[in-house]
């Protein structure tokens, strides 16, 4: 006596995984991103210290559309993820003049002290760290931009970077 099984475990499409995607597909983001910052962090408990991650993410899409996140994780592929989530939750939009800002603007957030100037076509972006990394990310292509103050953080810099942009108003 043959007893046949007749299973269609390797002719299912979805195995409940993945929410009905098939593997090998991924779906393009129209946003680039660009992690500024890395950190290993520590929190010390009883029986020793716990190490996770924090990382910086900038994400733009080149159209005047852009966001930070950072967040932590216990290895660096999770905190990059959580930060992408939270950079897109924090998206906002500015309103460019041509390929640059329509005025001169100076923030300051915590230590870090930002100047953004508008420049001329063909100018370039004139810019070091992370402003000219979200520069480049919001799709301005002519700009001066100046740290004023002494400090070397990353996320202050992107911070103030971002709130100075995002207080630009274009008068009509």
């Amino acid at each position: 006596m043959e007893l046949k099984y007749n299973f269609m475990f390797n002719n299912r499409q979805n195995t409940g995984r993945g929410r009905g995607r098939k593997p090998g597909r991924e779906v393009k983001s129209e946003f680039d991103n660009k992690v500024l910052d890395i950190a290993r962090v520590a929190r010390v408990t009883k029986g020793g210290k716990r190490f996770s991650f924090r990382a910086t993410v900038v994400i733009g899409d080149g159209k005047g559309r852009i966001g930070m996140g950072i967040a932590q994780g216990k290895d660096v592929a999770q905190s990059v993820q959580k930060s992408i989530n939270l950079a897109k939750k924090n998206l906002f939009s500015i309103e460019l003049k041509g390929n640059t800002i329509p005025y001169e603007i100076l923030w300051k957030s915590k230590s870090a002290i930002v100047l953004l100037k508008p420049a001329k076509e063909g100018h370039g972006v004139k810019a070091g760290g992370p402003v000219r990394v979200i520069a480049q990310l919001l799709g301005i292509k002519d700009l001066t931009g100046k740290l004023l103050s002494r400090t070397n953080n990353k996320i202050n810099i992107a911070r103030a970077t971002i709130e100075a942009l995002r207080k630009l108003k274009i008068k009509k």
